[in-house]
């Protein structure tokens, strides 16, 4: 429970502490140097003082402290021991001197041991402190003109050494801060405060770009003014004080432009046409921006650029105006330039009348404009032609035309241009007549009239008269769509053209146009035949023909008659129209009338195939029927017959009856039952097959077969078929058994007996026998 702690450190000292320790009344320090050889320290103290100091050490020596505590008598209670460094050896200061009036150098020789050394700068009671690694080393954040006691101290893991000899140094005056301004183009003044501890000033100037020489003053006065210099040139100004000892302080550097000269060479170009003036010069050494003044007694304009030109807009017409030029940069301006003239454009006339005096002749007039030389009256039609008039009188005359809108401009001129645009105005002279409109019908009761364009025209309204009344259509379109017309009927045309300014004109030609024939209407359809039918119409049109369609997937067939009836041939079976009729003549084409839906009867199927399924069964199939759903097949026979009714194409007939000749008929029927009946060529059933087949053995290697024939077969073939091999016997004609002998023995045979066919084939029909 005895331990021992370092509380600081020197270059020659090590300063411990430890805790009181139980029955301990004094303890002894030994410290030993390590890795050295050196003399050995001891030390006691009573258990009244419970800290100590070892001193008379070696700097920059590690060693090892062994603490004992003691009682009364003599004996060692308890002991700790640790292991400390002491600090390097203090430093000597070589010199301390002062570049920066906010900083102070210091120089010395290294110290054994120091990893770092720290700095102390002492003015009265307040100090500033800096680490430094080596020499030489720098504090900064000083006061300028302060004398201040400069101290070092070495740095290592142990510790710090105790300070150095102090050496005194005084930071240097700090520079004086410059106001700089140019009062002319040619000077620049330089002004500053008093800087503190100074003796004088040195202020030295000179071309920042580095030609011409350099000029310095020294004075120690706190302003000064350097004449004589090159207008809008960038120059560079270094000062600095010394003290009383003629030591420079900081020097301080300002770069100032002197102010430009005023702008040479200005040029004023007049723009009629927007009102504005385009100023220009010759451009200023040093200038970075212009400023443009034009003014009269009523108006001062100004205007900025940072080039050797200005547009100073909105300028009044009539006006006489000064110009003035001012270049500056960031140090000043320039005197005005000397005021150059500017005379504007004279203003545009005003009371302009128009007047319509004589059919095709205008009459302009305006009254007179102050400053004007002549007029000239710009009139344009609304189709692009201008003409023009040049007096020096205050009127024109013009030739006109019917339909056009005449825009009217009068300007006054002047040496300086032309007046700016006034009111432009408008004449407008009665519209033309439409000529040469187009009917179209649309339908017997609707007809389209259409015209080309009029001039001067904002409306337009179409009539057309007849006995049954008047239809009137108002459009802006040069195109009208008369409707509830009555068909077949004479009408009389007209188009007139209408404007706002000068109302209608009444003199346009008409026409007599016809409408179309009135739509008819099918009273009847008849089916003539399986493709024919007949169609049934009123007829309510004088000298129209009539076109009958039916239309439909299949295709579009047709008719024509001057009548009321009309016969359509050759429509496909199968298939679904659509009836219409439409009526035409020299006057155009009705209307279609109301459709009539056709169904021709569904086509017979093309192929149908019959197949013996059994002796009683047969399957009978077909092809797909045009327009049918639903198929009726029969097989008849004077023994009997078979009937099947599906929605598929084939179909199964039981009840057939063998060595038979049928005749075979389908009905193909439509969805809404319309019948087609068709016939194919008959069928004949397979022959009958024997019945009562028996086997007999005939010794080991043969067999007789025995059955009992039908009425209608007289010939048979027996057949065997084994493993062994397949063996064949066909009777003569009239015999109801057959032998078939040297076949193997010890086989499983299968037996048929079959009618014998024209074509040699066998039936597959006939029940088999196994004989073993």
């Amino acid at each position: 429970g005895f331990s021992m702690s370092v509380y600081d450190v020197t270059s020659r000292s090590i300063y411990l502490r430890w805790p009181k320790f139980s029955g301990a009344s004094s303890y002894r320090v030994t410290a030993t140097p390590v890795n050295t050889v050196g003399q050995s320290f001891l030390a006691h103290f009573s258990d009244v003082n419970l800290k100590g100091s070892l001193t008379s050490l070696t700097p920059n020596t590690i060693y090892v402290i062994q603490a004992e505590a003691i009682d009364k008598n003599g004996i060692i209670l308890s002991e700790t021991q640790i292991m400390q460094s002491t600090a390097p050896d203090i430093p000597v200061i070589d010199q301390a001197y002062s570049k920066l009036s906010n900083s102070i150098t210091v120089e010395w020789r290294a110290v054994p041991g120091a990893t770092s050394y720290l700095l102390t700068a002492r003015d009265g009671d307040s100090f500033i402190e800096t680490t430094v690694t080596n020499s030489p080393g720098t504090v900064t954040g000083l006061k300028a003109a302060t004398l201040y006691r400069i101290t070092i101290r070495s740095i290592n893991s142990g510790g710090r050494s105790q300070p150095s000899p102090s050496r005194k140094a005084k930071t240097v005056l700090a520079a004086p801060i410059l106001s700089v301004s140019s009062p002319s183009c040619d000077s620049i003044a330089v002004t500053w405060k008093a800087v503190y501890m100074a003796a004088g000033f040195a202020v030295s100037l000179m071309r920042s770009d580095g030609l011409g020489r350099m000029l310095k003053e020294n004075t120690t006065n706190t302003s000064l003014a350097f004449t004589n210099l090159d207008p809008g040139t960038l120059y560079t100004i270094k000062a600095y004080a010394w003290d009383a000892n003629g030591v420079p302080g900081d020097d301080f550097t300002y770069n100032k432009r002197t102010s430009p000269k005023a702008p040479a060479d200005v040029q004023v170009t007049f723009n009629s046409g927007s009102l504005r003036a385009i100023v220009s010069w010759m451009p200023t050494e040093g200038a970075l921006t212009y400023s443009v003044i034009v003014s009269n007694r009523l108006l001062t304009l100004k205007c900025n650029s940072s080039s050797s030109s200005c547009v100073v807009p909105s300028l009044q017409c009539g006006s006489e105006y000064s110009v003035f030029v001012t270049a500056h940069n960031d140090a000043g301006s320039s005197k005005p330039t000397a005021a150059v003239s500017l005379k504007t454009i004279p203003c545009a006339p005003g009371s302009v009348s128009i007047e319509e005096d004589e059919t095709g002749t205008l009459l302009v007039s305006w009254s007179s404009v102050n400053f004007s030389h002549y007029y000239v009256v710009f009139v344009k039609s609304d189709d692009g032609l201008e003409v023009y008039c040049n007096t020096s009188h205050t009127w024109c005359h013009f030739q006109s035309d019917c339909g056009f809108t005449y825009f009217i401009s009068v300007f006054a001129y002047n040496k300086a241009g032309q007046s700016p645009l006034g009111d432009v105005f408008n004449y407008t002279t009665a519209p033309c007549c439409p000529s040469d409109f187009s009917t179209v019908f649309v339908s017997g009761d609707t007809l389209e009239v259409t015209w080309s364009p009029v001039r001067g025209a904002e409306m337009y309204e179409t009539k057309a008269a007849a006995w049954a009344g008047v239809v009137l259509c108002n459009d802006t379109a040069p195109a009208c769509t008369l409707s509830a017309l009555q068909c077949n009927t004479q009408y009389n045309v007209t188009v007139y053209s209408f404007s706002e300014v000068r109302g209608s004109n009444k003199s346009c030609a008409s026409k007599y146009v016809a409408t179309a024939p009135c739509s008819p209407e099918i009273k009847n359809i008849s089916k003539d035949a399986l493709s024919v039918i007949s169609v049934y119409w009123q007829s309510n049109n004088d000298d129209a023909t009539y076109i009958i369609t039916a239309r439909g997937e299949a295709g579009l067939w047709q008719c024509t008659s001057s009548g009321n009836s009309c016969t359509i041939l050759n429509l496909p079976c199968g298939s679904i129209f659509s009836v219409s009729a439409i009526a035409r003549s020299a006057a155009g084409q009705s209307l279609p009338s109301y459709s009539v839906p056709l169904e021709t009867a569904p086509c017979c199927p093309t192929d149908l195939t019959l197949t013996q399924v059994t002796q009683s069964v047969t399957n009978i199939s077909w092809s797909v029927g045009m327009g049918a759903q639903t198929y009726a097949t029969t097989l008849e026979s004077p023994k009997g017959q078979a009937k099947c009714l599906t929605l598929q194409n084939y179909c199964l007939l039981g009840c057939i009856t063998c060595g038979t000749n049928y005749t075979v008929s389908l009905k193909a029927i439509s969805e809404t039952g319309l019948t087609s009946s068709c016939t194919y060529q008959g069928y004949s059933s397979s022959a009958c097959c024997p019945s009562g087949v028996k086997l007999y053995r005939l010794g080991n290697n043969g067999i007789r077969v025995h059955w009992r024939a039908s009425e209608e077969v007289t010939s048979y073939n027996t057949d065997l078929y084994g493993s062994k091999g397949n063996f064949t016997c066909a009777p003569h004609s009239g015999l109801s058994h057959c032998d078939i002998t040297e076949i193997p023995c010890g086989d499983v045979y299968t037996v048929v007996v079959t009618p014998a066919t024209d074509k040699g084939l066998k039936l597959a029909l006939c029940p088999k026998k196994i004989y073993s």
